[in-house]
């Protein structure tokens, strides 16, 4: 009898655990995965400059104050107590940023206030016009640059209004980000450290092709132009401005070389006095670091070069890590792989910091002395992100989050402490306090798994060999009910190019949700991050020069080798998707290798590399001109012909990255050989699709998928 009941209570909590799981739904995979399903986390995070006292956002409307050294201080500031004083509106503490230990600014659209901490007052700083855009707020000053259409205009602290450029040809473009948005460039305006000046990018593009853009808002629809450089035509012509807002003037500083050259990377010294950029050749293989007179535009000197047979690719602005404005630090990858130098403005490279043969990715931050400089890279494993110190006179290097994963950090002044949010493979989020010897000084959060009730499978991570020796890895989503006696079919998601890494050890292994819920409808869900990923060094990134595709298609075949040794695996059911560059990838499986995949679905392809712009294509493929094989062994649209399962290709109407010529140009060589594929359109949305109207996206690629992988 006891042994009946036994038996009944097992059945009973059987029943309840799986009544207990719950389904995930594409939707909320898709419009979830950074609202309910996000990890707890800490946010806004920021040390209080010059002390070791911090604050953080608690759901947003509170600010919360603690001090590293004493973790029994805390005080909390409500958004409400803040708009009382200020006779503001703000729905939380946007835009925070401190001018000093006691205040800090708030932005609400493009009203500026600055609020005194601890005096618990503040007060409306400026208004700029509605239409503005790009605007940027200098520290000290409290005055803001921005934008209106072509224009550069300052507003300052005492409500004057100044036109930095008055230029009536819509041609000449002032204040905005150029080169397309290449080289790490995200902004066009910088202010210098004290506030007296003010650097802009300029470009001409004048002799940069206009591109049509249906917009079919208006009845009826309208073409509205953009400006798109193509790979071998004409290109736009940079400078950067320094406008002096004492004297009302401005200097102009162009490229040394030749007038299609790109100024990249630009940083004020500590002085205000030059400014550095690094000059970059069309070619993309010579670099020239340039000390410019800040008064007059005029060059100092190189302070180094740079060349490569391939491209060297600036990304990150020269660092003053102290009040010197002579010394500072350089990211070059020259020896293969981004590492760090002590330079010189006068004499160049002092010396090499860091010498690892892994990525360094960003510098974090300095210590008041100047003695030691904090920057991520990935550490052995080019899965993690880690934070890292270097000391300046001897080159010691710490790693100061040993754990593995993947590492968001923010130090204090002094160097002493660390706010460390993390996550891997296991672990959804870990936000504490450490010290500079990894000793855990506060936890604040140590997240649940928020999809605990729910009915998923698991997630695997791997390493294969490619042709050549390097290391590939990989990542397999099985279903929760997954039977290795069966055989399934699998969806490869694939991206393959530059400055992407798909696989990382972090929570959810870097997978969309979308992905676990493709496994739980009976698919595994696989991924290879091939050659010319990111955070693999050069030798591993610049093996597709001049030849983009070949290489990333070995890569993912080796993939696919690997699927079809696994007894579970039904290698006649293989289907692939991919957007953008995993566009191109998708189609040029589908083409290059015909009959591995039974299904494609390509969003946004790159069809043909002479369509897309050069600050990024010519990079990786030269030109048209300088590489007419590369490019014609690489387009799709002389393969079409070989095509012999299902492919859909998807499209933004007004999309400005891969413009809409790639897929027509696609389309009608299919139409011209007489191959059936399927195709369409979002309306209005631009290089990738957002919103609700994703989950419309998701539904038909992955419904397209399952309908055809059949």
């Amino acid at each position: 009898m006891k042994h009946y009941f036994a038996v009944l209570l097992f059945v009973f909590c059987l029943f309840n655990s799986n009544a207990q799981q719950k389904e995930l739904t594409l939707k909320d995979a898709v419009l979830e995965q950074y609202g309910k399903f996000y990890p707890q986390n800490i946010q806004g995070f920021q040390w209080v400059p010059g002390t070791t006292s911090y604050v953080y956002l608690e759901n947003r409307t509170t600010l919360k104050n603690g001090s590293a050294e004493n973790k029994n201080q805390s005080e909390s500031l409500s958004i409400a107590e803040v708009n009382k004083t200020l006779n503001s509106n703000l729905k939380w503490f946007s835009g925070m940023t401190w001018k000093n230990t006691d205040s800090f600014y708030l932005v609400d659209g493009n009203s500026y206030y600055l609020y005194d901490y601890k005096q618990k007052k503040g007060k409306l700083i400026s208004k700029v016009e509605e239409s503005a855009e790009n605007s940027t707020l200098q520290n000290e000053t409290g005055n803001v640059a921005y934008t209106k259409e072509n224009n550069l205009y300052i507003q300052k602290a005492d409500g004057t209004t100044v036109a930095v450029t008055n230029n009536t040809d819509k041609n000449i473009v002032s204040g905005q980000a150029i080169a397309r948005s290449e080289f790490g460039i995200t902004n066009g305006i910088f202010w210098s450290p004290k506030g007296n000046l003010l650097a802009f990018y300029q470009k001409d593009e004048n002799d940069v092709a206009d591109y049509p853009l249906l917009n079919i808002d208006p009845t009826p629809g309208e073409l509205t132009s953009i400006k798109y450089p193509m790979a071998g035509q004409k290109s736009e012509r940079p400078k950067v401005g320094v406008y002096n807002l004492s004297t009302g003037k401005t200097a102009f500083i162009s490229p040394i070389g030749n007038v299609e050259d790109y100024l990249t990377n630009l940083s004020w010294t500590p002085d205000e006095k030059n400014i550095v950029i690094a000059e970059l050749n069309r070619d993309q293989n010579h670099l020239k670091l340039q000390l410019f007179d800040a008064a007059t535009g005029k060059l100092v000197r190189t302070i180094l070069e740079e060349k490569s047979d391939k491209w060297t690719e600036p990304e990150h602005p020269a660092y003053f890590y102290a009040d010197s404005s002579e010394d500072f630090i350089w990211m070059s990858e020259k020896d293969g792989f981004m590492n760090l130098y002590l330079c010189n403005t006068s004499k160049g490279i002092v010396k090499q910091l860091t010498n690892n043969k892994w990525v360094a990715e960003e510098i974090v931050g300095n210590n008041t002395k100047g003695t030691e400089v904090y920057f991520t890279g990935t550490g052995e494993s080019p899965l993690d992100t880690k934070l890292y110190s270097v000391t300046i006179s001897n080159g010691k290097q710490t790693c100061l989050t040993e754990t593995s994963g993947t590492h968001n950090t923010s130090i204090s002044a002094d160097g002493k402490y660390i706010f460390d949010q993390y996550s891997n493979h296991e672990t959804p989020n870990v936000a504490q306090l450490i010290d500079n010897k990894g000793k855990t000084i506060q936890t604040f959060v140590k997240a649940e798994n928020t999809m605990a009730d729910y009915k998923l499978g698991t997630t695997e991570i791997g390493k294969l060999k490619s042709h050549d020796g390097f290391d590939l890895y990989t990542r397999l989503i099985k279903p929760s009910n997954f039977d290795p006696n069966k055989k399934y079919p699998v969806l490869v998601y694939v991206y393959g190019g530059p400055h992407a890494q798909l696989i990382t050890n972090s929570w959810n292994d870097g997978a969309s949700l979308w992905m676990k819920w493709m496994a739980e409808q009976g698919y595994l869900v696989f991924t290879l991050d091939g050659r010319g990923s990111a955070n693999r060094g050069f030798a591993f990134e610049s093996v597709i020069h001049r030849n983009v595709g070949t290489e990333e298609l070995k890569d993912q075949l080796v993939g696919v080798e690997y699927l079809k040794s696994l007894p579970y695996v039904d290698a006649d059911r293989l289907a692939i998707h991919g957007w953008s560059f995993g566009g191109f990838m998708t189609v040029s499986m589908m083409l290059r290798n015909p009959g591995v995949f039974t299904t494609g679905v390509a969003g946004g392809p790159v069809t043909d590399w002479k369509y897309y712009e050069i600050m990024y294509g010519e990079r990786y493929m030269d030109t048209p001109q300088q590489n007419p094989l590369g490019y014609e062994t690489a387009s799709l649209l002389n393969k079409t012909q070989n095509l012999t399962g299902k492919l859909l290709t998807i499209h933004g109407s007004i999309d400005p990255v891969v413009v809409m010529q790639h897929d027509l140009s696609l389309i009608k060589s299919f139409v011209d050989n007489e191959k059936q594929m399927d195709f369409f359109v979002y309306p209005m949305h631009e290089h990738n699709v957002r919103g609700k109207d994703r989950v419309h996206l998701m539904t038909k690629v992955l419904n397209y998928v399952i309908d055809n992988n059949k």
